[in-house]
């Protein structure tokens, strides 16, 4: 069948996502293929879609269970056959999975990396004539990455074993980790890359210096309330006392970290998956493969560690293509604390310049004068224009050319050894008359009140943004004292000039609730999620397998009267309209009338409207031409035969419904098709 029927009948999309179609060109095709598309992009319609279009099974390596029984209990739900070898697994699951297998039904099979290492498994794949290996969250290989799985080297010696064309997928692959990938997974074999861009024009992007963050997380949950959403936090303790905060404040909240038991993270994940609105307070060991596509926003309490680890967990929101919101906490005390991580870590020199080069860039999106987008996607190599889709751009920042009193911060950093951290800096250039001050002599110093226009708040967003630039960077060896960067001396010796945004300290604004639909769409928005709820319930699976929030939204704002139309939403295919497009055609639009099986499959091939005037052409004859002939007419199973054919004539009609039938009908069932 070829792939844009599937795409429709199996998945209810009427065409791929940008990029999705060439590599699943390029996959059918049997290349090696390295894919890059960011989060949300579809990268597992890239190898479910060619796994259906003929061949052997697909082998699917992925490192999280949680992540494989996720896809292919949607896959089940689309009414494909898919199964999983999981250490997870019950005995009968692993006994259904095998017997599919041997049956020849079995289309994917989800395995992890450490069971590579079992014995047998290049000889099940060779004798169950497996057609490739799809290798998902790819950069696992990279030994660099906080995501590095050992297990995932395995990959590369079974691929040469087999001689199996490979599809590598990833969202976060710089140029070196795509290197790493393409000499450990392709053992230097150059594949097909697809590089199609990180932009996720559908998410908005914001940074706020921190002002009471614990508030700050408060109100944008607020102002989302109901709607699941993520807060990472930088320690195992905050995402407790957040989790708390959240609770008291009447939300449906949880924390995760690698410090719980075992079972309290499954039942933590499970909850997450299965529950709407749930808000989880989480270290970055939570997210990684997470497959829930209606996660409404991402926020992070404290600063992550790289732009790639940003661009990644702000990528699990918003996968479904629907409005989605981040919010990033930054301040000073973050940006000590990960030079410190990166000074102090066991990685040789020139890493350690690499990593404090990742975190530049991601203190120059938090301090960014312009549009967010650019600044991000700048650093992957793309350009853009201005998003409209980031707090810079819907509210351009007040800026000031700040040479001097920058000059000032450097000069008093250097007159004092560069031993000392921005508290003292601010007291001297203040004129603070301190002990501290006094007793070093420090008043008697040049600098020594010569930044007395600027209050403390001023100069204390003055620093932080010193020390997002690099001007001035936290030393380990003096206990965190600014040392200033060669980066600095243009500026200090007048050869160069700076602007910094002007943080302005305004009265806290009121929380207004943000809505995914208008008004007047919102209560049956509400009615569908209520139905979905109740149906997940019912299954015992997470609410987005029956439907995603983009499905219920586009629901509720076309309001689809009739199955055909419900046909026509984005994410219904045939398996998921017969199964439950009744019920949520009943909160729509009332009691939904009767339809027989066969015109309820057709509904989602788009074909439901052939069958119904070719019903309107039988009852005009039932009869006869002239009324006077004996009743006569076709099933509906025949009839929906009749509406699937193509190239049709009298005698292709009449082999589906008997020469009698088709002496009566066909002439006019052959204008209804020939009609379309």
């Amino acid at each position: 069948m070829p792939a844009e029927k599937l795409l429709r009948e199996v998945f209810g999309f009427d065409g791929f996502r940008p990029g999705q179609a060439e590599v699943v060109d390029a996959v059918v095709a049997g290349r090696d293929v390295l894919a890059i598309m960011p989060t949300g992009g579809g990268k597992s319609l890239c190898y479910q879609l060619p796994a259906l279009m003929g061949g052997g099974p697909t082998l699917v390596v992925s490192p999280l269970i949680a992540l494989m029984r996720d896809q292919v209990r949607a896959l089940r739900e689309a009414g494909v056959e898919a199964g999983a070898l999981t250490s997870g697994n019950t005995a009968e699951e692993t006994e259904a999975v095998w017997a599919s297998l041997e049956a020849g039904r079995l289309r994917l099979l989800y395995m992890a990396p450490e069971r590579l290492a079992a014995g047998g498994v290049a000889q099940m794949l060779s004798r169950h004539g497996f057609a490739r290996i799809a290798v998902d969250e790819a950069h696992c290989v990279s030994q660099w990455g906080h995501d590095f799985r050992p297990d995932y080297l395995r990959i590369g010696e079974l691929r040469r074993a087999l001689n199996l064309p490979l599809v590598a997928l990833t969202a976060t692959a710089d140029a070196e980790t795509r290197a790493e990938i393409v000499e450990k997974l392709f053992g230097g074999r150059e594949p097909q890359t697809f590089l199609r861009g990180f932009d996720r024009p559908n998410i908005h992007l914001a940074f706020t210096p921190k002002d009471g963050p614990r508030q700050q997380i408060l109100s944008f949950a607020a102002a989302r309330r109901g709607q699941s959403g993520i807060v990472y936090c930088g320690t195992r303790a905050k995402t407790e006392t957040l989790a708390a905060a959240l609770t008291e404040a009447g939300h449906s909240a949880i924390a995760y970290h690698g410090g719980m038991e075992p079972e309290a993270r499954r039942v933590a994940e499970l909850r997450f998956q299965q529950e709407d609105g749930l808000i989880v307070c989480a270290t970055v060991a939570f997210g990684m493969g997470i497959d829930k596509p209606d996660i409404r926003w991402v926020a992070h309490a404290d600063l992550p560690k790289s732009i790639e680890a940003y661009y990644q967990e702000i990528g699990r929101a918003g996968r479904d293509g629907a409005p989605a919101e981040t919010m990033t906490l930054y301040g000073a005390d973050d940006i000590r604390y990960r030079r410190s991580q990166i000074d102090e870590g066991l990685a040789p020199a020139e890493r350690k310049m690499a990593d404090h080069g990742r975190l530049n860039a991601l203190l120059g999106l938090a301090e960014a004068i312009g549009c967010r987008r650019q600044v991000l996607l700048g650093y992957f190599d793309e350009t853009a224009e201005s998003c409209g889709n980031c707090d810079l751009c819907q509210t351009p920042p007040e800026t000031f050319d700040a040479t001097t009193p920058v000059r000032m911060a450097l000069s008093a950093a250097l007159r004092t050894d560069e031993s000392f951290g921005a508290g003292h800096l601010i007291d001297i250039l203040r004129g603070e008359d301190t002990d501290k001050v006094r007793e070093r002599g420090h008043d008697s110093l040049p600098t020594f009140g010569v930044g007395r226009d600027h209050d403390k708040r001023q100069w204390q967003a003055i620093f932080r943004q010193i020390m997002g630039l690099d001007l001035l960077r936290p030393d380990p060896a003096r206990h965190g004292a600014l040392r200033m960067t060669e980066a600095a001396r243009p500026i200090l010796r007048g050869e160069a000039t700076i602007t910094l945004r002007r943080d302005t300290l305004t009265a806290k604004a009121s929380v207004k609730i943000k809505t995914l639909v208008s008004e007047e769409d919102a209560p049956l928005l509400s009615a569908l999620k209520a139905k979905r709820r109740a149906l997940a319930e019912a299954a015992a699976v997470p609410a987005y397998i029956i439907f995603n929030d983009r499905t219920l939204i586009e629901m509720a704002e076309t309001r689809p009267m009739t199955l055909d139309a419900m046909a026509q939403v984005g994410g219904v295919g045939a398996k998921k309209l017969e199964s439950y497009g009744r019920a949520f055609l009943e909160v729509i639009a009332g009691e939904a009338p009767e339809v027989h099986p066969a015109r309820r499959k057709l509904a989602a091939r788009g074909e439901g409207e052939v069958y119904d005037r070719l019903m309107s052409a039988q009852a005009a004859l039932s009869r006869g031409p002239d009324g006077a002939d004996k009743p006569m007419s076709c099933s509906a199973a025949e009839l929906a035969r009749v509406a699937k054919l193509r190239d049709a004539d009298l005698g292709s009609i009449a082999r589906l419904i008997g020469e009698r039938h088709a002496e009566r009908f066909g002439a006019a069932f052959l204008d209804v098709l020939r009609e379309g």
